[in-house]
C-alpha cells in the first residue's frame, strides 16, 4: 500500500488528528518564578519553565509529537510502520507515548544503564525496550535494527532542530515569551538549556532572532560532553567519553547541535550537576531531574555575571522533568557515591552561593 492510496490517506489523516486531539487536552506547562533573595534584591529574577508536566512528564514530549507529525507528513511513517528511536530515556518515553496513540510498534534502543522508570515507563506505554552497552552504539543498532524490522528509524538527532515550527506554532519558545509578557523583565536576557540532540537551542535560538528580542542562548554542557569542545573550534569530527548526566550531552557531535545559534557554553562538572538537583529539589520542595541541576548551573553562573554588572534582567531555564525518574539512582547517596563520588562539598558550595 502506498502513501497515495485513499486507504493510506484516511489512516493518515485519523493519525494526525489523534495527535492534535491529544494535544488539546493538555494544557500548557507552568513557568515558575524562583526567587533567590541574593539575585532579587537587585532586580535580577530567575524562572524555571516546568516541562515535567507534560503527559510523558518531560520536555521530550514536545520533541516527540513533533517527530511523530514530521515522520507522518513526509510519508515516512504509515499504518502499521514499526517505529524505532535511539534514545537514553526521555525522547523514548515521549514516542513510545504517541506510538500508543497511533496503534503502532515501538522499539527504544538505549545504553543498558537508562534508569529502571524511563524502561518501566516504556513498557508500560506497549514499547519494547532493546539495550547496548555504550551509548555511542544506539545509532547504529536503531538504524539496523529499524531495517530489520521493515520499521522507520526516527532518529531525533538528526531530525530535531527541523522537526518543530521554530517561527512559533506555540512551540516552547514562543510559550515561554508569552507567559513573561507580564514579568518585570518580560524579555530575558538569557535562556539557559542542556543538549542532547540539540533541538531545543536550536528552535529557542531561532525563534528569538526571528522575533528580533535581545535575548541570549547558553547550554549548559554536562561533563564528558562533546558540544562545548565543538562550539569551541567548530571541529564536528570531535568525540568526547559522553555524559554521565543523563539526557544531556553526547559523545559525538549531533547533527541537530547547531552552534551558530548557542551564544555561549557554560561547562559543567557531574558533581556540581547532581549538587545542584539536590539544593534545587529543597528550593521548590518537590525532586527535580540532574539535568535541570546542570541547567541551574548554567543560570546560577549567568545571574552572578549579572550581579557584578549591576545589570537587572530576567533568566530563563527548564525544568527537564521530575525527579521521582531518578530515587534509584542520582536521587540515592549511595548510587551518586559510587558513581560520581562525595558531592557535599559541591553542595555547600552552592548552598553558600546563595546565601551570599
Amino acid at each position: 500500500m502506498t502513501a497515495s492510496t485513499p486507504a493510506c490517506a484516511k489512516w493518515l489523516a485519523g493519525a494526525i488528528r489523534r495527535i492534535e486531539a491529544d494535544y488539546q487536552r493538555s494544557a500548557d506547562t507552568h513557568l515558575i518564578p524562583l526567587p533567590l533573595p541574593g539575585f532579587a534584591a537587585l532586580g535580577i529574577e530567575l524562572y524555571l519553565k516546568d516541562e515535567s508536566t507534560h503527559p510523558t512528564g518531560s520536555l521530550k514530549h514536545r520533541l516527540a509529537r513533533s517527530l511523530f507529525l514530521y515522520a507522518l507528513c513526509n510519508g515516512w511513517v504509515r499504518e502499521g510502520t514499526t517505529i524505532v528511536e535511539a534514545s537514553s530515556g526521555s525522547t523514548a518515553v515521549s514516542e513510545a507515548y504517541f506510538a500508543r496513540l497511533l496503534g503502532l510498534p515501538f522499539i527504544a534502543v538505549m545504553p543498558r544503564s537508562t534508569s529502571p522508570e524511563k524502561i518501566a515507563q516504556i513498557d508500560f506505554y506497549g514499547g519494547r525496550c532493546h539495550f547496548v552497552e555504550h551509548a555511542a552504539q544506539v545509532y547504529d543498532e536503531a538504524r539496523a535494527l529499524a531495517q530489520r524490522e521493515g520499521g522507520h528509524y526516527m532518529d531525533q538527532f538528526t531530525y530535531a532542530e527541523r522537526a518543530t515550527d521554530w517561527r512559533g506554532n506555540n512551540n516552547i519558545a514562543e510559550s515561554m515569551f508569552q507567559q513573561m509578557a507580564h514579568e518585570r523583565h518580560p524579555v530575558p536576557a538569557w535562556i539557559v538549556m542542556g543538549a542532547g540532540t540539540g533541538g531545543t537551542s536550536a528552535t529557542i535560538g531561532r525563534y528569538v532572532r526571528y522575533r528580533c528580542h535581545d535575548t541570549q542562548i547558553c547550554v549548559a554542557d554536562p561533563e564528558g560532553s562533546v558540544f562545548a569542545a565543538y562550539h569551541r573550534s567548530g571541529d564536528a569530527t570531535l568525540t568526547a567519553p559522553g555524559s554521565r548526566i543523563e539526557g544531556i550531552g553526547r559523545p559525538r557531535v549531533e547533527p541537530s547541535f547547531i552552534p551558530s545559534l548557542v551564544d555561549r557554553m557554560i561547562e559543567v562538572p557531574n558533581v556540581d550537576s547532581v549538587a545542584a538537583m539536590r539544593v534545587l529539589s529543597r528550593l521548590l520542595g518537590r525532586k527535580v531531574g540532574p539535568s535541570t541541576g546542570t541547567n541551574f548551573i548554567g543560570m546560577l553562573a549567568l545571574a552572578d555575571e549579572m550581579r557584578a554588572a549591576g545589570r537587572p534582567c530576567s533568566i530563563l531555564s527548564l525544568l527537564c522533568d521530575a525527579g521521582e525518574r531518578y530515587l534509584p539512582s542520582y536521587h540515592d547517596a549511595g548510587w551518586v557515591a559510587q558513581n560520581f563520588g562525595d558531592c557535599s562539598a559541591a553542595e555547600q558550595r552552592l548552598q553558600s552561593a546563595l546565601a551570599g
